[in-house]
């Protein structure tokens, strides 16, 4: 499948909001618990023009997921990776996570911290990021524990001089 990766615009909002809710729903959580993660499954149009939010779009222009990084300096955070269920297994996850570590490399970050829907720790896994720690929730008076992930960013290799004398 051939996508492209842009930056995501005000008026994308609904859409992504779209694809947070059908993504996180495909994994059987009970209605009130989505319900629960609605502010936080809601892109809306100043999130997208305050952060740094893209989207993989297909031939057609049709947007398939999307990502948002937060955080400053060295340290960002992956706040929001979705994909569309239908595109599950299709490389748009890679694709977006790819070039999320390209975006914060850009932006000057050595880590990317993942607070990780237990469901996705393994595809960030398989993406390089390793299991930290963990962070506990209260849901309905018990406890919901997310894995804390972190990839770690290379450094970029200084310039080759073949006059130096090292």
């Amino acid at each position: 499948m051939t996508i492209r990766i842009v930056r995501a615009r005000p008026e994308h909002a609904v859409r992504l909001t779209q694809i947070a809710h059908a993504a996180k729903s495909y994994w059987g959580y009970p209605a009130q618990w989505i319900e629960l993660w609605r502010n936080q499954l809601t892109i809306t149009e100043a999130y997208i023009e305050a952060n740094e939010v893209y989207a993989a779009v297909d031939a057609d222009d049709v947007i398939l997921g999307f990502y948002a990084l937060g955080g400053e300096g060295e340290k960002r955070t992956l706040e929001h990776l979705w994909v569309q269920p239908q595109s599950f297994g299709a490389g748009v996850g890679r694709q977006l996570f790819t070039h999320a570590v390209a975006r914060a490399q850009t932006l000057g970050a050595r880590v990317i911290e993942i607070e990780s829907d237990p469901h996705a720790e393994g595809f960030y896994q398989r993406m390089g990021a390793e299991t930290i720690g963990e962070v506990t929730y209260d849901m309905e008076g018990s406890p919901r524990r997310l894995p804390l992930m972190a990839y770690m960013l290379q450094k970029p290799s200084p310039p080759f001089h073949p006059d130096s004398e090292e």
